[in-house]
């Protein structure tokens, strides 16, 4: 199976494009914004609750601490989360005003959690139907990854912030592309 695409800026602006007209765009464009700018995985996105990501005092957290029930490789966790993240999903929690802290941050039509199978055909779909190709829900995360990598910071910091036990993991997610190699030799 192939790897999924990594998002180009140009690509990623076109998918929150097409998110802007949809029904639940608003929903969809945060939980999307949380794979490309956090790394999280789409289970790890499925299965946040409101207390994971909001203070006692109604504010987005800084991080998000993730129990070993919420990852892939059943090992906690912790999720930092960027400024421009963190307004993202504020304004996200002001429009859906949770009163129960134990309700899931992103909600199906149904007003229930979604599984990490659900949400992982939900971010096909949306990728295929913005008319992006090779994109799928692990899109986000490479894309994350590989942009980190481009700004230079150590597959060491990557593994981590990635939930990697092991560098060459983190590796395989890093796509090299025509203008990294441009800027490399530059630096000669």
């Amino acid at each position: 199976m192939a790897q999924a695409k990594t998002l180009t800026e140009r690509e990623l602006k076109k998918v929150l494009e097409y998110l802007r007209h949809r029904k639940h765009g608003f929903r969809d464009r945060v939980m999307l914004l949380m794979t490309v700018w956090s790394g999280m995985r789409v289970g790890e996105v499925a299965s946040l609750r409101v207390r994971d990501v909001m203070d006692s005092d109604a504010r987005v957290k800084d991080e998000v601490h993730l129990d070993r029930t919420q990852t892939k490789g059943k090992h906690a966790r912790t999720v930092f989360l960027p400024k421009k993240l963190r307004d993202e999903l504020g304004r996200y929690l002001i429009a859906i005003s949770p009163a129960d802290r134990k309700r899931p941050v992103f909600a199906t039509q149904r007003n229930s959690a979604f599984s990490a199978n659900t949400l992982a055909q939900h971010f096909f779909y949306l990728y295929k139907r913005a008319g992006l190709e090779g994109a799928s829900s692990h899109s986000g995360r490479r894309t994350f990854i590989t942009n980190l990598a481009n700004k230079g910071v150590s597959v060491r910091v990557l593994a981590s912030l990635a939930g990697h036990r092991s560098i060459s993991t983190t590796q395989a997610y890093i796509d090299v592309n025509d203008e990294m190699k441009r800027r490399a030799v530059e630096l000669i």
